[in-house]
């Protein structure tokens, strides 16, 4: 396999995986770091513009309200999952966003960039 600098390798990788550990020797663990911090910042959404949101307990409007965000607050999503049908900014929709354990927030008032799931069913 060519690579960009005329160089060829066997296209098993372990050329790559050498190379990229020789970049990073010196840099003990800012890789990973910077891999997990990215991971979490692009798993970051904002909610609506000027909207305090209530987090409930279960997906639905029935369930109890545990908190408030603020206005201007950010979710990171660790599952989603249909329930109560919500009006908001961002459309109607039956998906609900888990944001912690027994938390969660209408996708509605939560800017993911999409209408459907952007992080896995909650189980």
């Amino acid at each position: 396999m060519k690579t960009g600098h005329g160089e060829e390798r066997d296209g098993t990788g372990e050329e790559a995986a050498a190379e990229g550990a020789a970049a990073t020797e010196g840099r003990a663990g800012t890789g990973a770091v910077a891999g997990v911090a990215a991971a979490a910042a692009a798993a970051s959404y904002p909610i609506a513009p000027g909207v305090q949101l209530n987090v409930r307990s279960g997906p639905g409007t029935w369930y109890s309200i545990v908190r408030v965000l603020p206005a201007g607050s950010r979710v990171t999503i660790t599952c989603q999952r249909p329930g109560t049908n919500v009006a908001g900014p961002y459309g109607t929709t039956t998906l609900w966003d888990n944001i912690a354990n027994g938390q969660y927030v209408s996708d509605a008032y939560v800017y993911t960039g999409s209408n459907g799931y952007v992080a896995p069913r909650c189980s």
